[in-house]
């Protein structure tokens, strides 16, 4: 059985970090690939960063491109997003997933190929 769950969201002032936690369980990360989405109130959902299970490609959204960093415990089966430099438009839930790594391109993050989901946790960043 596929599980995902995320851990590590909270209030956090501009400028500040925070680093999330997806913990799996039932998949075999190396054909998987791992993405962060987030949603904002009112806004579609958007694909943050997203690391490839087959040989640890990363790619990030514009938005976030160095400030975010994508990684994985593959001892632990966990990936992470450390988020640095936050801002206010950062604050969404944020959710991770997965995807059988065959069946979607890992660089486009479309949140449609992506099959297991966490129940998300929730960022908030204001002063």
């Amino acid at each position: 059985q596929v599980h995902l769950v995320e851990s590590g969201g909270g209030l956090v002032q501009p400028g500040g970090s925070l680093r999330l936690s997806c913990a799996t369980s039932g998949l075999p990360l190396e054909y998987f690939a791992v993405a962060w989405f987030r949603q904002a109130p009112g806004k579609e959902r958007e694909g943050v960063s997203v690391i490839a299970g087959s040989d640890g490609s990363r790619f990030y959204a514009y938005s976030v491109k160095g400030r975010f960093t994508i990684s994985k415990d593959s001892a632990t089966n966990t990936v992470y997003l450390q988020m640095n430099s936050l801002k206010p438009e950062d604050t969404a839930v944020y959710y991770c997933a997965a995807a059988r790594e065959y069946t979607t391109v890992v660089a486009a993050m479309d949140s449609r190929d992506y099959n297991f989901w966490g129940q998300g946790t929730q960022v908030t960043v204001s002063s």
